[in-house]
């Protein structure tokens, strides 16, 4: 299809994969359908044991790459790599068993016209649009980055992978990932655009959420050695964050 956008560019959709065989090809038709020719989906699996492979392939549209992993290796590393192989001057993320929203494309890379990294709100699968986040992304929000840094720390702020994309001069403060984020590759996303004080929120929905019983983020409260730990990780991304601007 042919899209309304109105900063040119081609965009590179990176996905990571493992056991995604019951829903990702609705996934990957939702995204083909807002690309153009011209444009990718760059799948990254990690080597998955059920047929995820097979069914990316067999929907046979050469807008998709897939490399696979020889051994399994997470999905942060999975994510790190399919942004290192992605060819666009626009780069969305997406997980394999969620559906994007109509539009999601056209207003994420009119967003990234005048910012580095952009980020949506997401509704539930069969919820219509209905946004289940206590405080969701604003517009206002944008502006705010040592808010939106203390609300990563604190965890209240949504930044969602699946809900957010970078421009091509991201990239190089993105990679590569910090080893010691074993989860949370979105965080450390939103700690590169706040901290280089170039992050747009968008306040619509971007796409739909599968919630079930394998998802990547857990459905299910944490323990307090969790928790820590990821306030941790975070804390340490924030130092990096302002070494790699600094340099």
């Amino acid at each position: 299809m042919t899209r309304s956008r109105t900063t040119s560019g081609m965009v590179s959709v990176c996905m990571a994969s493992y056991r995604g065989e019951k829903y990702i090809a609705e996934q990957v038709t939702s995204i083909l359908r807002q690309l153009d020719a011209d444009d990718e989906l760059v799948i990254v699996d990690d080597a998955s044991p059920d047929a995820t492979v097979d069914v990316v392939q067999a929907i046979g549209d050469p807008r998709i790459r897939i490399e696979r992993n020889a051994v399994n290796q997470g999905y942060v590393r999975g994510f790190e790599r399919a942004v290192g192989l992605a060819r666009g001057e626009f780069v969305l993320l997406a997980d394999q068993d969620d559906v994007w929203t109509s539009g999601r494309v056209d207003a994420m890379v009119t967003a990234l016209a005048d910012a580095k990294v952009v980020a949506g709100n997401y509704s539930v699968l069969g919820e219509n649009g209905r946004i289940p986040a206590r405080w969701p992304l604003t517009a206002e929000q944008s502006h705010r980055e040592l808010a939106n840094e203390f609300g990563i720390l604190v965890g209240y702020r949504p930044y969602f992978g699946c809900a957010m994309g970078m421009r091509r001069d991201a990239v190089d403060d993105f990679l590569p990932v910090p080893a010691y984020f074993t989860e949370s590759h979105d965080l450390w996303l939103a700690i590169v655009g706040n901290a280089t004080r170039s992050i747009r929120h968008l306040p619509r929905v971007v796409v739909e959420r599968r919630l079930h019983d394998a998802n990547a983020t857990p459905l299910r409260w944490r323990g307090i050695g969790q928790i820590l730990r990821a306030r941790i990780m975070i804390a340490r991304g924030l130092i990096e964050a302002r070494r790699r601007k600094r340099s």
